[in-house]
């Protein structure tokens, strides 16, 4: 079936958001770890069922989206958005790095 580009479009910012829900999906399994820590061994099994469960999510997303083809613009999205998603991760870290150190100058100086 012949996507138009208006539904090529939708379909790659769908993509897109798939691809950022697995990447903060990822993120709360490495916060998880920094709370509970884990050794090698569980670290190995926990990657190999987060990307199998990965694996899943974004299949059913393409099988929904592109009728079971496979189009290279969803994975195109899926990258971009992984990309996207971790440069707004990267800034929002940043952001509550400098709110939490005005607020501890804050706190200081009253």
């Amino acid at each position: 079936m012949i996507l138009g580009i208006g539904a090529e479009a939708g379909v790659f910012l769908y993509a897109g958001l798939s691809g950022m829900a697995v990447l903060f999906g990822y993120d709360i399994l490495i916060c998880l770890r920094k709370l509970i820590p884990h050794s090698r061994p569980v670290v190995g099994i926990e990657d190999l069922v987060f990307w199998i469960g990965a694996s899943g999510y974004i299949f059913s997303r393409m099988y929904e989206t592109t009728y079971g083809s496979i189009r290279w613009f969803f994975v195109l999205g899926l990258i971009c958005g992984a990309v996207l998603g971790h440069v707004f991760t990267r800034f929002a870290v940043k952001i509550s790095a400098k709110a939490k150190k005005s607020l501890e100058k804050y706190k200081k100086s009253r």
